[in-house]
């Protein structure tokens, strides 16, 4: 993606004002465990290697990266969620702690299973490791509509002294479309409201913006897009008119992001930086984070979706669940 110098002025004029932002995360917090070995032999006991574990890192996955994403891009973010009273959830209180980010609103609650993505890898000394197998452990049933209803009443208070609220909504329960549209009709006209939602996009309506990747859109219309743009921009279309939207960020892969907007044409955004990733874990959450901050500072939505772009491209070329800070979007920003 090339920037022009004006666009590149604006842009950078909008990151300075990142750090002076508050912006409220309601959703689900999710632990992304990664556990490092290294091959030893293959097992007697069946034809599976085994590995020696050497290290394990817990950081935040899901909504709890996104948390992660805004507070390494400058904002001041609070949270709001549940843990468990278990080893995963306690690693992410401990994390959030570590950086200063305010769990006053993350709720521990006893029995509940954090949810936990590890993801085991493994290589020769010395070697690259690469991804063996991914084990998710997740809460036997969603959250209970009271303890739903608890955290959105404990978010609304907050609205009046924040720049912007994302919902980040995984399908744990923390929050559905009843509680926004609950936060929405009491938050101040023209405050950001975004969501990124992996399983029920269409039922959020007439919020500032969503973030879908292409698969969620297909899913949500049961519709395949592949190659062609018509397609693309006829559901485009759609979504943001159906869900009463002010902007519409479709993210496409290598294909880089269309954004979507009323009365406007759609707008292509190629990928910023190299087009073979290295890892695209937790790439949406940065999106959705770097876009809402941009939207919270005042940013037009197509100057948003450009910095979601770079800051995309940036955690795409880094190992494991990333984040990417102002500094290191302020220095691809000026060499780009």
């Amino acid at each position: 993606m090339k920037i022009t110098a004006p666009d590149r002025a604006a842009l950078l004029a909008l990151l300075e004002k990142f750090s002076r932002q508050r912006v409220l995360l309601l959703g689900d917090l999710v632990a992304d465990e990664y556990i490092y070995g290294e091959i030893a032999r293959v097992s007697r006991e069946a034809p599976v290697l085994i590995l020696k574990q050497r290290e394990k890192q817990v950081v935040p996955g899901g909504g709890a990266n996104a948390v992660n994403n805004l507070c390494d891009l400058g904002a001041q973010v609070v949270p709001v969620g549940v843990l468990g009273d278990d080893e995963s959830g306690e690693a992410l209180s401990r994390y959030f702690r570590e950086k200063r980010i305010s769990t006053q609103h993350v709720v521990r609650v006893r029995g509940y299973q954090t949810p936990t993505k590890s993801r085991i890898l493994g290589g020769l000394s010395h070697w690259q490791r690469q991804q063996i197998v991914r084990v998710d452990r997740e809460p036997a049933q969603k959250l209970a509509p009271e303890a739903r209803r608890r955290l959105t009443k404990s978010l609304a208070p907050l609205l009046g002294g924040s720049s912007a609220l994302l919902i980040s909504d995984y399908g744990y329960g923390a929050t559905n479309a009843r509680e926004a549209d609950f936060l929405r009709r009491r938050a101040r006209r023209g405050l950001p409201i975004t969501v990124d939602s992996r399983y029920a996009l269409l039922t959020y309506k007439q919020l500032t913006a969503a973030t879908p990747n292409e698969p969620e859109v297909e899913a949500a219309f049961g519709e395949p897009i592949g190659n062609h743009l018509d397609r693309l921009h006829r559901l485009g279309r759609k979504l943001l008119r159906r869900q009463a939207l002010e902007a519409l960020l479709i993210t496409r892969g290598r294909d880089g992001m269309a954004l979507f907007e009323p009365r406007r044409e759609p707008r292509h955004l190629p990928i910023f930086g190299p087009d073979q990733a290295v890892d695209v874990t937790g790439a949406g959450d940065t999106v959705i984070a770097a876009f809402t901050l941009a939207l919270a500072a005042g940013g037009s939505p197509l100057q948003a979706a450009m910095l979601a772009n770079c800051a995309a491209g940036l955690v795409v070329m880094k190992r494991g669940t990333a984040t990417a800070t102002a500094h290191e979007l302020a220095e691809a920003i000026r060499n780009a």
